[in-house]
């Protein structure tokens, strides 16, 4: 059975950066049940608290920000870097560990977002990019998508299972 990364405020956990979560997913609970889900917060596995303030990636790149281009901070100036890197190397072992190819991470987030992320503003202006997680999984080949995309996931999922068993 093919385990799922997922992120674990969409399963209802409240670990955003202001204590709230998002969810409930009728797909993620079935999958729950199921027990394909490994659930990561990577901002809370790399040791940031809860609730904590709202961090962004100048230029909304999470690639960069792996590559030590540029840093992740917080609306304060606080370079928290260090705790993102540190979340999506426990996303990359929970991957390895579980043979996880699929992952559905929190769109738009600093750490998970797989299409869009905020600019680094602060200003609510989004842009094309990856969050540090999602930057870190994709470049182990783990096929990304966030919860507006759980049709697609679902579809992956199938194929990916399919050809396991032909």
């Amino acid at each position: 059975m093919q385990k799922i990364l997922v992120s674990r405020c969409l399963l209802g956990q409240a670990v955003r950066y202001d204590a709230g979560s998002h969810g409930p997913f009728a797909l993620l609970q079935q999958w729950q049940a199921e027990g394909r889900i490994v659930a990561l917060c990577p901002e809370v596995a790399g040791g940031l608290p809860v609730p904590r303030a709202p961090a962004e990636i100048p230029g909304g790149q999470g690639e960069r920000v792996l590559d030590g281009q540029v840093p992740v901070v917080t609306d304060s100036g606080e370079d928290v870097t260090a705790a993102f890197l540190a979340g999506a190397a426990e996303a990359q072992r929970l991957v390895q560990l579980h043979d996880i190819r699929i992952a559905v991470l929190k769109a738009r987030s600093p750490s998970c977002g797989n299409l869009h992320n905020y600019d680094g503003s602060f200003s609510g202006r989004k842009v094309a990019g990856m969050g540090v997680t999602a930057a870190a999984l994709q470049r182990l080949g783990v096929q990304l998508f966030n919860e507006e995309q759980l049709a697609q996931a679902q579809r992956c999922l199938q194929q990916l299972e399919g050809s396991e068993r032909g």
